[in-house]
């Protein structure tokens, strides 16, 4: 599992309803299911990864999440997940609200744009980062929404939306004092725990 998975299973319930949103390969359903005996469907657009969860015996769904979760009734879930897929969607805050329809909690990662390192590429060499952190160039990047750790407070205070959690940490997963006093200039990746209020 990724670093930033093992923090997202420490907020899901045991025996809990889960849906992974961009599940990927399946291996945090698989760990789910092993260590809390969740009930988890995921849903992925990628074939191979689909036949990847598939081996791993995961329920899951062929689905593109720009299409929403229309096939889903209200409540169906304890926690709904979007773990570093929130940035390639063409309408995030759509399926924000989606989620939080489908689960009675949410968890969302993505990377933090407005990090120092982004900053200081954009303002040294004028052009936009190419890093280990954002390893794509702007015109084949599959990042179309470009979000900060305060643009997404915002969006969850327009949207009336609780933050029970929130945890920045950097490319090894690792927090610190000065990231939790600095989350949007020094955290490289943001995960949040939400709900409806």
């Amino acid at each position: 599992m990724r670093p930033d998975q093992e923090i997202i299973q420490r907020w899901i319930e045991p025996d809990s309803r889960v849906l992974d949103l961009g599940c990927g390969d399946g291996s945090l359903l698989a760990n789910l299911k092993q260590t809390k005996g969740v009930k988890g469907t995921g849903l992925e657009i990628d074939g191979d990864k689909i036949q990847s969860c598939v081996e791993r015996g995961i329920n899951v769904i062929e689905q593109n999440l720009d299409a929403g979760l229309w096939n889903f009734q209200s409540d169906s879930f304890d926690t709904v997940l979007l773990a570093q897929t929130l940035q390639a969607l063409s309408h995030p805050d759509q399926l924000i609200d989606e989620m939080l329809r489908v689960g009675r909690r949410g968890i969302v990662t993505f990377p933090n744009f407005g990090n120092w390192k982004s900053r200081l590429y954009l303002s040294s060499k004028g052009r936009m980062p190419v890093s280990k952190f954002m390893p794509h160039a702007w015109y084949d990047t599959p990042n179309i929404h470009f979000c900060t750790v305060r643009d997404f407070d915002a969006l969850c205070e327009e949207k009336n939306i609780r933050i029970l959690e929130r945890t920045v940490v950097d490319l090894k997963h690792e927090g610190s004092l000065s990231m939790r006093l600095l989350p949007n200039l020094l955290g490289e990746i943001a995960i949040y725990h939400i709900a409806r209020s």
